[in-house]
């Protein structure tokens, strides 16, 4: 398999798939007190997709040597906030618990650590090039956690690692996470494209601050959540495990890849009608998330 030169290039959209790998083996269940700790696939969104559509960060491997290069530097100064926000989320997914990366920038002499959790990309992570999985499967990762108004919710996050190894799930995950949202897949090493689909059937009314998973009703077709691209229902692009509870590739365009699928709880779906206006819904007097007649007329 090509090896990429490449840290990140980042920019989003997404996609659905029929599956080109074999199988992944079945997902092994972690013991209840392992529910809350971010090792296993439960964690907590809230990376700006802004900071998503961010050009030109290139790193031979995610390591302390790996950032240490002119086009790193550069890249990070071009915008700290969304920098350091977005390698926040990077470590996340990349490096295991335990294991941190820490960074001194060159041109305001502070120093920035961020911690690991996921341990999706071990190679990667031993500051080795990318490979083309790794890149997928990072990719996927950081669209899982994307968030249109930057809020943060707890998600469960499923999917296979770099080495085809399936993400821990705790005993009652999928009591806790009942609703299923999203699949995402791409690759913005070398694409810059990143994709999502449907994992589920929503009603016209119902909205979510996640917004970059769920795609209602969108009669113009232009992209809710830029610079992810929405491209339709899962079931139809990719490819379950065993026991149907994830995703673990999807196929667009005829090209194949690892792909990630996203749980939520049923508090974080919003209903237009319910007397609450929700940050993920406008003004109106209709019951669709951008016209409810929940937030009032608009004046």
């Amino acid at each position: 398999m090509q090896r990429h030169h490449g840290f990140l290039i980042v920019g989003l959209i997404l996609s659905g798939c029929a599956g080109s790998e074999s199988e992944p083996p079945p997902q092994k269940a972690m013991s209840g007190s392992a529910a809350l700790v971010e090792t296993n696939g439960l964690s907590t969104n809230g990376l700006s997709t802004n900071g998503l559509s961010t050009n030109g960060l290139s790193t031979n491997g995610l390591s302390t040597n790996g950032l240490s290069t002119s086009k790193f530097n550069t890249w990070f100064n071009q915008n700290t906030a969304l920098s350091d926000m977005l390698m926040r989320y990077i470590v996340k997914c990349a490096l295991p618990a335990g294991a941190q990366l820490v960074w001194k920038n060159p041109k305001t002499r502070l120093t920035y650590s961020w911690n690991g959790s996921m341990g999706l990309t071990p190679g990667w992570s031993g500051g080795q090039p990318a490979t083309e999985i790794e890149q997928q499967v990072i990719t996927a990762c950081l669209a899982a956690h994307a968030n249109r108004f930057s809020v943060q919710v707890d998600i469960s996050i499923l999917g296979l690692d770099a080495a085809g190894t399936p993400i821990p799930m705790v005993n009652q995950e999928l009591t806790l996470y009942p609703e299923k949202e999203a699949c995402f897949f791409g690759n913005l090493f070398t694409e810059n494209a990143t994709y999502a689909g449907n994992n589920a059937v929503f009603s016209s009314a119902d909205s979510s601050v996640r917004a970059c998973g769920l795609e209602m009703s969108n009669p113009s077709g232009i992209d809710k959540c830029p610079p992810i691209h929405h491209v339709g229902k899962c079931t139809d692009m990719c490819a379950p495990d065993p026991q149907h509870n994830y995703y673990y590739t999807c196929t667009y365009n005829g090209k194949s890849y690892r792909a990630m699928t996203t749980r939520l709880t049923h508090a974080d779906i919003y209903h237009c009608g319910d007397g609450i206006c929700q940050i993920s819904e406008s003004c109106g007097t209709g019951t669709t998330p951008d016209n409810c007649k929940d937030c009032g007329p608009c004046s």
